[in-house]
């Protein structure tokens, strides 16, 4: 069965001599210091199609999906580039590993699992998390993923198959008041199951190895959510016959490096420290995506910055706007003969300024303004301002109007996201700045981008560092920084200064 081979993914790294590569743990497979991640492309998307082939084509030989990404359609992307410059003789099958995973139960899965319930038939060990969300790591459940994977990455064989975070388990056992050992020794009871069958797929040939991608992996070992590559190791050496538990995945960047530093394995070694002496591949996902409960989400990329509003204009720019949105309450609602009901809806969601009055200053950052705006506020305002456009018909003067109230809103909103992108914008220059001082080799990165990038993959111990590279000009500045001169060395004293001096 066509499969990554030893002998294969050695020859591409030959073939592209000026781009780094490294051995994928103990796996006998070579991969490119970073690798295409799948979290956020799209079949439908032709951009991503250029990007994941530019990145093929250039010597990146690792792709990371998962079978929930886009719903499916993330794999369906791979399968449908990979297979076409494999038929086009661009790229050899044996060449590329392919990683995706399994354990969430979202849109369409979500939805079979809803018809399964309906006909009595549910995943066994099913984790209902929330509307909409699941959570399943049962062997006939992964029976079925990896089935619905391979058909849709149009392979015979995944290079490696990892559970999906299955730290869930531990929110659904809070919620049960499942007491502390119990808990832990069903979550790693699920886990050794889980590792039990994937021998079973990997005799089948369905797939090559397997391992696990969680973020808790790196936490402090007294966490609630703390996942213990320790004890997941002893679940994969309790099989009998051996196993191949090879790889895993976890998040690791200039803002949380745990995984370097945090003494969570037993003898007071990192996950990283503990992962190499096991031999496991290991993969490092988020590296431009920092998270931290002060300041939520910060992107690791360069931002210009820009001249903000004053407090007293911004308000000023919210005051307008809220004039406006009574207005348009006014004049308009009264016109349309709704139903109560209906009316208190549509006038919710025109009414954006008192929120932002009493709340502008308090979000964590531009991240979560930019959150707030496009998955909130914007979609409310245009789903209101269509219907009442549906409604009422046109006329130059409703378009007038509309028009009108739309500028005002692009105003506010630029505004507030003035504020926050200038803070934002000091806070990754003091970031940048920090980083290049803990060492030589980062501050030479071209960009705050390229050096967190090139502080993970100069790390002795990170095989591949997964990149959302969604566009071309992404993976460009990818190839271009795998091409600098950079030696993998500890580099631990270097992530003790950074953590030593946050910014």
């Amino acid at each position: 069965m066509p499969r990554a081979t030893t002998s294969a993914t050695a020859a591409l790294a030959a073939a592209h001599p000026d781009l780094a590569h490294r051995a994928l743990g103990s796996t006998g497979l070579t991969v490119s210091a970073a690798g295409f991640g799948g979290y956020r492309v799209d079949v439908e998307v032709e951009e991503h199609h250029t990007a994941l082939e530019k990145a093929l084509l250039g010597g990146v030989n690792l792709i990371d999906t998962s079978a929930n990404y886009s719903d499916g359609h993330s794999e369906l992307l791979v399968g449908a580039v990979l297979g076409r410059l494999i038929q086009a003789g661009l790229v050899q099958r044996e060449q590329v590993v392919v990683v995706t995973k399994a354990g969430y139960l979202q849109g369409r899965n979500y939805q079979q699992s809803q018809e399964r319930k309906q006909e009595g038939r549910p995943w066994p060990e099913l984790l209902e998390l929330e509307p909409g969300l699941e959570h399943c790591l049962h062997p006939e459940f992964l029976a079925d993923q990896i089935g619905r994977s391979l058909e849709r990455l149009q392979l015979d064989c995944i290079d490696v198959l990892l559970l999906h975070n299955p730290e869930y388990f531990w929110q659904w056992a809070r919620e049960r008041d499942l007491p502390g050992p119990e808990a832990k020794a069903e979550y790693y009871r699920r886990i050794g199951q889980a590792f039990a069958h994937l021998e079973q797929e990997v005799a089948r040939g369905r797939i090559g190895c397997y391992g696990i991608s969680s973020n808790t992996l790196p936490l402090p070992a007294d966490h609630p959510d703390f996942t213990s590559l320790a004890e997941v190791w002893q679940r994969a050496t309790a099989l009998a016959g051996g196993h191949h538990f090879r790889v895993i995945e976890f998040p690791c960047n200039l803002l949380e490096p745990g995984a370097v530093l945090n003494p969570n394995q037993p003898g007071g070694h990192s996950l990283l420290d503990l992962a190499r002496d096991l031999g496991l591949g290991v993969l490092v996902n988020r590296p431009l995506n920092a998270m931290s409960p002060e300041r939520g989400l910060l992107r690791l990329a360069e931002l210009e910055p820009v001249d903000p509003p004053s407090p007293e204009e911004l308000l000023d720019h919210i005051a307008k706007l809220r004039v406006a949105e009574e207005d348009l309450v006014a004049k308009l609602l009264p016109e349309l003969g709704l139903e109560p009901g209906q009316s208190q809806q549509v006038a919710a969601y025109l009414s954006a300024a008192p929120t932002l009055a009493e709340h502008w200053n308090q979000l964590q950052g531009l991240e979560h303004w930019r959150h707030l705006e496009g998955e909130y506020f914007l979609p409310r305002i245009h789903a209101a301002l269509q219907f009442i456009h549906q409604t009422k018909g046109t006329s130059p003067e409703l378009e007038g109007l509309i028009n009108r109230h739309l500028a005002l809103v692009n105003q506010a909103f630029g505004a507030v996201g003035a504020v926050y992108r200038m803070a934002t914008a000091q806070e990754l220059a003091q970031i940048r700045r920090r980083a290049a001082a803990a060492d030589p080799v980062w501050g030479q990165a071209a960009s705050l981008g390229r050096l967190a990038l090139r502080a993970l993959w100069s790390t002795i111990g990170v095989d591949c560092v997964l990149v959302g590279m969604r566009r071309p000009a992404y993976v460009a500045e990818v190839l271009d920084e795998l091409a600098a001169p950079v030696t993998p060395e500890p580099r631990r004293a270097a992530w003790q200064s950074l953590a030593a001096h946050p910014a």
